[in-house]
């Protein structure tokens, strides 16, 4: 399958497909993915989200995929669609490391640590797309460039994030509201110092 740029999507959880094959080409690498409920309708041409990823970034943490690994696996939003969870674009911004998991009773707790370029976007109570997984952000961890979200028994069985451990790497995608709002408080600033 050729997967194309600009793989918007809702966050919301689709399908898990199973990584078959993997192998480098020229400039890159081809996935196979076993999937049945996301490729629906789904021709070629078409955009699909992998773990977040419309694949045509530099920085992504695909490149720890190995054969028969599950991926999150989403079709592009479509203007009929309904809406939930937060606008994901599948541009990923950054990785992050997962430095702590934990369970509470059915809950699992995972901190993610990241950078400062990245945290600044992140807040409390917002939204952050892991993998392709819209989730909200319990709490911020400045002083370890960290925040944690919460992931309740049904998520747990529908995305990837708790297949991995200490140590693994996840792709991160900020809100881009926030992105949006800070170019317009920039631009503004800029604008007037010229003036």
């Amino acid at each position: 399958m050729e997967i194309l740029r600009d793989a918007k999507s809702k966050g919301i959880v689709e399908e898990l497909g199973t990584e078959t094959d993997v192998g480098t080409v020229e400039d890159g690498f081809e996935m196979t993915i076993n999937a049945s409920v996301a490729l629906d309708g789904v021709k070629l041409g078409d955009s699909v989200a992998v773990n977040g990823t419309c694949l045509v970034v530099t920085r992504t943490s695909l490149g720890d995929i190995v054969p028969r690994s599950l991926v999150k696996f989403e079709r592009s939003l479509q203007p009929t669609s309904r809406l939930g969870g937060h606008f994901v674009q599948g541009h990923v911004d950054d990785t992050g490391t997962i430095v702590s998991m934990y369970k509470e009773n059915d809950s699992l707790w995972i901190k993610v640590k990241t950078c400062a370029d990245i945290l600044r976007y992140i807040l409390p109570k917002g939204y952050i797309a892991i993998d392709l997984t819209s989730l909200t952000v319990l709490n911020v961890f400045d002083d370890e460039l960290a925040f944690n979200f919460m992931l309740v028994s049904y998520t747990q069985q529908k995305i990837v994030a708790p297949l991995k451990s200490l140590g693994s790497n996840v792709n991160l995608e900020v809100d881009i509201m926030g992105k949006y709002v800070e170019r317009l408080l920039v631009g503004y600033t800029t604008r007037g110092a010229q003036t």
